[in-house]
């Protein structure tokens, strides 16, 4: 095996799992929380949105270091997609690619992101602009009204053991399990 197939694996959770407790805890020395909704507040803070949103009025200045997550994702996205990225199959069970061939979801297994819901041809149908519109807006509210983000809450709410960050993760599981096995099918 040649090594830039290695680079290539993805990390297994001995390697990825202690990197993210290692941050972590240095997070919580310095007395820091994590969470991309945070990351993204600051950043519409920054940008004058509390002059419209009492939510974002709170001195930015104090969360400048959230802006290093932002640029850290961009970076490493880039990174994972230009040069670690060997193979954009997904490793999907037969019977859930079957059902998605069903609801017209032919690329199942094939990609991480259908090209019927994130291709440019998919920006003609409103249907699809719709859906996107929408689950875009229930997506923030329910980030504002839970406190934060799944990544906020899943590893850094969890990590502070925070009853609260429980209950929201779970209210992510359920309502992914009723996206997925309810209200998907009635859509497509």
């Amino acid at each position: 095996m040649e090594m830039i197939d290695v680079i290539k694996e993805p990390w297994p959770w001995y390697v990825s799992g202690p990197l993210i407790t290692l941050v972590m805890t240095l997070l919580l020395f310095m007395e820091k929380g994590f969470g991309m909704s945070s990351n993204l507040r600051t950043l519409c803070a920054i940008c004058g949105a509390g002059g419209k949103v009492e939510f974002f009025k709170f001195d930015w200045r104090k969360q400048q270091w959230n802006l290093i997550v932002i640029v850290g994702v961009v970076i490493g996205g880039f990174i994972g997609t230009q040069l670690l990225a060997n193979d954009l199959s997904v490793n999907v069970d037969e019977s859930v690619i079957v059902e998605l061939n069903k609801l017209g979801l032919t690329d199942a297994g094939k990609a991480y992101m259908p090209e019927k819901l994130f291709s440019i041809e998919a920006c003609k149908s409103w249907k699809i602009i719709l859906i996107l519109v929408i689950g875009g807006f229930l997506v923030g509210f329910g980030t504002r009204y839970a406190g934060g983000c799944t990544s906020g809450h899943a590893i850094s709410g969890l990590s502070n053991l925070q009853i609260p960050s429980l209950i929201a993760v779970i209210g992510f599981f359920v309502g992914g399990l009723i996206m997925t096995h309810l209200l998907f099918p009635l859509i497509f």
